[in-house]
């Protein structure tokens, strides 16, 4: 089996190629998701967040997202503090479920496989890429923020240039080339090497 990584810059649109593979009955692991549920049952978890960012990040067991975010988007020292301590647990968890999969390859979409390192052990990264004017109004679009919240945003993340260049396969999401077919062709490339690496 396969064990393929998924990333791209925020708002190259990963999320939605990572639903088309799972169209193609590809299962797909999602570290973001991953982590939310991290936050929520991982009870060693809760409480270094606490000890690292207050009490209150909590309610219940639900984190706050929005305080969180004030608190690690503002100061780069602390989002160094949060990757931490979530990082390790994700690529755990990632390779936990990896294990458990009956499949010819596998994804794990990740927004920073490179930058947490979790990018060790996996055959081939997919980068998906779009220029950065087109990724900056997705994201101003989806989430209600102004541009320079995005570029800050973007300003944690490798530059797109150098993360795509580290990349085995690329699918462009530029508004001008089709991506399904892309992803398509992609699929049917990543089952051919399966079938040749069972032999």
């Amino acid at each position: 089996m396969l064990k393929i990584g998924l990333t791209g810059g925020i708002g190259s649109g990963k999320s939605t190629v990572a639903k088309l593979f799972e169209l193609l009955k590809v299962p797909v692991y999602n570290a973001d998701a991953a982590s939310k549920r991290l936050y929520a049952t991982d009870k060693a978890l809760k409480q270094s967040m606490q000890k690292a960012f207050g009490e209150d990040i909590y309610t219940g067991d639900q984190l706050n997202k929005q305080a969180l975010a004030h608190i690690v988007f503002n100061d780069p020292l602390q989002l160094e503090l949060l990757n931490s301590l979530v990082h390790p647990l994700t690529i755990k968890d990632a390779v936990n479920w990896m294990n458990r999969q009956q499949a010819s390859y596998v994804i794990k979409e990740a927004a920073l496989i490179f930058e947490s390192g979790s990018g060790e052990g996996l055959d081939f990264i997919i980068g998906v890429s779009a220029p950065k004017h087109i990724r900056i109004q997705r994201v101003m679009d989806r989430d209600g923020v102004s541009r320079e919240e995005v570029l800050n945003r973007m300003n944690r993340q490798i530059n797109e240039d150098i993360k795509m260049r580290l990349c085995d396969f690329i699918i462009y999401n530029n508004e001008q080339e089709l991506v399904i077919p892309q992803v398509l062709d992609l699929h049917q490339k990543l089952l051919a090497i399966s079938s040749e690496r069972s032999m």
